[in-house]
């Protein structure tokens, strides 16, 4: 008997030992992973305030990106109504004329005077259309006079200002690129701009010229660059302004930024040039068509000139050319205006 009960006290006894033994390990680990618990939580903790402010970071850097371009749009607009040539100086510098504007009203006047010689020369006596009869000379010599000073020279104006800037478009991504690898090798900007002046052919050597002179001369870079989107009025020089404008107020790879616009302006000439070529064989029947009648006319009148001349000596004649001018004129426009592509 006494021997059972010792068995089972060293029973019990083994029994708690081996209890207290697993209760120690296991509070041992219960500790060790409230630790790690405390841990985790703590460093989450931490990590969710550090990404708040990051987020906050992330969210006053937007906010202030979405606040510069909308400046920018703004600027953008001004621009926009600034570079209207409202007067003859805006337009011989966008024509890239270097004379004074009273030189340009004498050539205007001279060429008034040559359109109203010409009609007094002509013979004519007047026009009849639609019963109206303008059978007074000195009306027409004068309308002629008034043609030639105010319309004729500004179409020429119109006429060498689209085709500099034709000639600006296929030279400006060059450029770009000479400022890219000038920025690239460690030169300033203004450098950049004065090796495209020294360098580049016409019109990409005047307008950089003045824009490097600008610069020089402490205008700043947001007025220099007005004044040269002014004189330029093009898409391309509107997306060189803006990188340039972002550059200098937030900063970053200008190089870069001016290498993707380089190849965005390659990129619309070479969708330019597509859709010209989509579109060469409409405007080669538009210029047929527009040119049929009078090429007709003219054979008529070279076949058989009393036929034809009814139409220029008769009441009746008179109104049918008006009609068939008025037509005319309508037909053309349409088709250009279905044939030309803005971009």
């Amino acid at each position: 008997m006494d021997n059972s009960l010792m068995i089972y006290a060293v029973a019990g006894l083994a029994f708690v030992a081996l209890a207290g033994v697993g209760l120690a390990f296991t509070s041992g680990d219960a500790d060790a992973a409230r630790k790690r618990a405390k841990a985790i939580g703590a460093g989450a903790t931490s990590g969710k305030a550090r990404g708040g402010k990051a987020h906050d970071e992330n969210s006053k850097r937007r906010a202030k990106t979405q606040e510069m371009l909308d400046n920018l749009r703004k600027q953008d607009k001004e621009r926009r109504k600034s570079i209207t040539p409202r007067d003859i100086g805006s337009k011989l510098a966008q024509a890239g004329l270097d004379f004074p504007v009273s030189a340009f009203w004498i050539g205007s006047l001279v060429m008034g005077t040559l359109c109203a010689v010409l009609i007094y020369m002509s013979g004519a006596d007047g026009l009849v259309v639609f019963g109206m009869s303008l059978k007074s000379k000195p009306v027409m010599i004068g309308g002629a006079f008034i043609a030639g000073t105010l319309w004729v020279p500004r179409l020429f104006l119109s006429v060498l200002a689209k085709r500099r800037h034709k000639k600006m478009i296929n030279q400006f991504a060059d450029a770009l690129d000479i400022i890219v690898r000038g920025v690239k090798t460690g030169l300033a900007l203004n450098e950049c701009i004065r090796i495209i002046a020294k360098e580049s052919p016409d019109p990409l050597r005047t307008e950089f010229a003045s824009l490097a002179d600008n610069l020089a001369m402490g205008a700043g870079l947001e007025r220099s660059l007005s004044a040269f989107y002014k004189r330029m009025p093009l898409q391309e020089i509107n997306f060189f302004v803006i990188v340039l404008l972002i550059q200098a107020k937030a900063g970053g790879n200008l190089s870069e930024a001016l290498g993707n616009l380089s190849t965005v302006i390659r990129s619309r000439k070479m969708m330019r040039e597509k859709v010209n070529a989509l579109s060469s064989e409409a405007k080669a029947s538009g210029m047929i068509i527009g040119a049929l009648p009078f090429a007709v006319g003219l054979m008529v009148y070279m076949t058989t000139p009393s036929y034809i001349m009814q139409l220029f000596i008769t009441e009746t004649g008179h109104v049918i050319l008006t009609v068939a001018a008025t037509m005319m004129t309508l037909g053309i426009l349409t088709m250009k205006k279905m044939i030309n592509f803005d971009m």
